[in-house]
């Protein structure tokens, strides 16, 4: 039996920003924007080439900016964050994991799931950036 990850639901303050955000800065693509009523609306984007989608739901169940650490996989950290902080998104720089704990930098041996990179959404959401090569 396959279980497959397929949506995230993620918390913000202000449906019309967070859209703005992921479709224009980040370069998701809006699969569904629609309302239900004057009090339900569902706004699902979907990351490029991810098989799992978020929504985007305000007023949220959970308090926004409360989802912490859900991984982007790329294949090359360093165009992946290029091309964010090309759409203005604000990214941290690099890191990896030594025996010194959190280490700046792209990991020496650029393999798979040593590379970081962090963000957040306007609401505080954030996110991590992670390199696995092999996956090219």
């Amino acid at each position: 039996m396959d279980f497959k990850l397929e949506l995230v639901i993620v918390p913000v303050a202000d449906v019309d920003r967070a859209k703005a955000f992921y479709t224009e800065q980040c370069g998701f693509h809006l699969d569904v924007d629609h309302r239900a009523g004057p009090e339900f609306r569902v706004v699902q984007m979907t990351p490029p080439g991810s098989a799992c989608s978020i929504t985007v739901l305000a007023p949220p169940s959970e308090a926004p900016g409360s989802l912490q650490g859900t991984h982007l996989i790329v294949t090359d950290i360093e165009a992946a964050r290029a091309e964010l902080t090309g759409r203005g998104v604000d990214a941290s720089d690099f890191y990896h994991f030594g025996e010194q704990g959190q280490t700046d930098g792209l990991h020496p041996s650029r393999g798979d799931y040593e590379t970081f990179f962090s963000f957040s959404d306007p609401d505080g959401n954030g996110w991590v950036v992670q390199e696995v090569p092999s996956r090219a």
